[in-house]
């Protein structure tokens, strides 16, 4: 069935799971049992934006390939204490648009002001806006990161 519009997310990681996707491929992303929901949202040629806590970095951006599934495989792994169980059962398949190396990740803090969804909240507190495993945000907001994410890749190779 296809849908009538593509959609556009931003999913949330710890260094560790973002390390974990790219270790496979960029072909698998799951997301926590509480993002049942979103997950069944998503559609093949979604697109997907990588923000890593911690690092306040973009590190790029993914296609969804599949509707949602569930599998309880553990690949990635919970950083929260309470939440060690966490087997983030929710999944697309997707592949590699444009990912950025690890020692070359984009500072968000530039990119992530100019979107609508970070002008919710006040300057000071951007990263308010990546609170949460997944969100969805607007093509506007894709196409802000999607430009920087793909000048930053650009820069890297050629220097």
């Amino acid at each position: 069935m296809a849908h009538e519009k593509q959609n556009y997310w931003v999913i949330v990681g710890s260094p560790e799971n973002f390390a974990t996707t790219r270790e496979h491929g960029f072909t698998i992303q799951g997301m926590k049992t509480r993002q049942r929901k979103k997950a069944a949202q998503m559609q093949p040629g979604d697109k997907i934006i990588y923000y890593i806590t911690g690092k306040k970095a973009f590190g790029g951006i993914a296609t969804i390939t599949s509707e949602a599934f569930e599998d309880s495989t553990i690949i990635w792994k919970s950083t929260n204490a309470k939440r060690q169980d966490e087997v983030y059962p929710h999944r697309v398949n997707i592949e590699p648009y444009v990912i950025l190396d690890d020692d070359n990740l984009l500072d968000a803090e530039e990119t992530a002001l100019q979107m609508k969804h970070v002008q919710k909240w006040p300057a000071k507190n951007w990263t308010l806006a990546f609170q949460g495993n997944v969100h969805k945000i607007e093509q506007e907001d894709f196409e802000i990161a999607r430009k920087a994410i793909e000048a930053h890749a650009r820069v890297s190779t050629t220097s």
